[in-house]
């Protein structure tokens, strides 16, 4: 059913929770795992700030790691990661789109209201544009910084 499945990570207690649920359905049906981290650039990171970017960079390898350790713990065979540059939500369709991924599994942060509004939500706009299903995973409650 699934041969490719995506889970995007930004290091966050929801991207490992998506990440769990991505690890179960990988060895579930036996298929690649693809993580991908993206430095949002479009945010005005400070390129005069020497390091700025390595600094994020590093923070993704960091987070891309975490997710790959994860899924070698519960023995997924084929493990690819990446971290890309750019807006969030089309690094990651773009990326789903060029590897022909099946699924994209995203945790979600449980925002609501003005929150939401006002910080964009990189999943709902996955969700809404992508042209692979895509899983939302809850982050744990007890985890959660939603204040409703």
């Amino acid at each position: 059913m699934y041969d490719q499945i995506l889970v995007p990570t930004d290091g966050s207690e929801g991207s490992h929770a998506a990440a769990e649920h991505a690890n179960d359905l990988a060895t579930t049906y036996d298929a690649a795992l693809h993580t991908i981290y993206v430095v949002d650039t479009n945010v005005g990171i400070d390129s005069s700030v020497p390091g700025t970017l390595d600094a994020l960079e590093e923070a993704g390898e960091h987070a891309i790691d975490e997710v790959i350790q994860q899924a070698e713990a519960a023995d997924v065979e084929t493990i690819e990661g990446v971290v890309a540059q750019g807006a969030p939500h089309r690094a990651i369709l773009d990326y789903a789109d060029e590897h022909d991924i099946d699924l994209v599994v995203m945790g979600t942060h449980g925002r609501t209201g003005l929150d939401r509004y006002l910080l964009g939500s990189v999943t709902e706009k996955v969700v809404r544009l992508s042209d692979a299903p895509v899983l939302t995973v809850r982050m744990p409650a007890e985890s959660s910084d939603e204040s409703s």
